[in-house]
């Protein structure tokens, strides 16, 4: 074969293997795109569907410019349970009561970031106990209120959900967002070493075993 056809005879086969090479190239590239795709699909689909099955916190009313005055007498509150306002220097321990606290040192634990959840007093005993063995350890009251417009109400500063019941899913959502959340005039301030909330008298502030940085 003359060089001539052997150097054409070659350059057709390296640009055949040049097509092939780009062809190959394109294929990978064309997988690793729809690999890609798919997973960002699924990612997109897996935040919607989570997003749309998400129990919504729309029914929570808020409340602006809740005063935060320490007193030692009793305070009439417009909400019940109340959602701030003046209270007494002693904050209620937090934890979970099976009788009345007193409004006045629970609405300083909500000043510290606590969520109140209040019950009516003749709700069933297994949604106390469901309602007593979901809630956190922690910055959380449990207390039944006599005469309570809704099964369960959740409260925190500035903030309050009327609830079905105990197994109401809005529930944890509510004490997600507003358990020591943005609204809290004081988070991280002491929500023991307090008061227990049930005796019958109402502490001042020098009997106070630590005071709050409010005091």
């Amino acid at each position: 074969m003359p060089s001539s056809s052997r150097a054409r005879a070659l350059a057709e086969v390296q640009k055949a293997q040049r097509a092939k090479e780009r062809r190959s190239r394109f294929l990978v590239v064309g997988g690793v795109s729809l690999v890609v795709l798919a997973l960002v699909g699924a990612v997109v689909f897996a935040v919607r569907t989570e997003s749309a099955n998400k129990p919504s916190l729309d029914a929570v009313k808020t409340f602006e410019g809740v005063t935060a005055t320490h007193v030692t007498t009793p305070v009439t509150y417009k909400e019940n349970p109340p959602v701030g306002g003046d209270h007494n220097p002693v904050w209620l321990n937090c934890g979970v009561y099976d009788a009345p606290v007193k409004n006045e040192l629970a609405v300083h634990s909500l000043e510290h970031g606590a969520v109140w959840v209040t019950y009516r007093s003749d709700l069933p005993a297994a949604q106390v106990k469901t309602l007593t063995d979901n809630v956190p350890d922690t910055y959380m009251v449990v207390s039944p209120v006599d005469d309570l417009r809704a099964p369960v109400i959740a409260s925190a500063w500035g903030a309050q959900l009327e609830l079905t019941g105990a197994d109401d899913p809005r529930l944890e959502e509510f004490i997600q967002k507003y358990r020591q959340g943005p609204q809290t005039p004081e988070p991280g301030a002491a929500c023991t070493g307090g008061s227990d909330g049930t005796d019958g008298t109402y502490p001042t502030g020098a009997a106070a075993p630590s005071p709050s940085p409010s005091s």
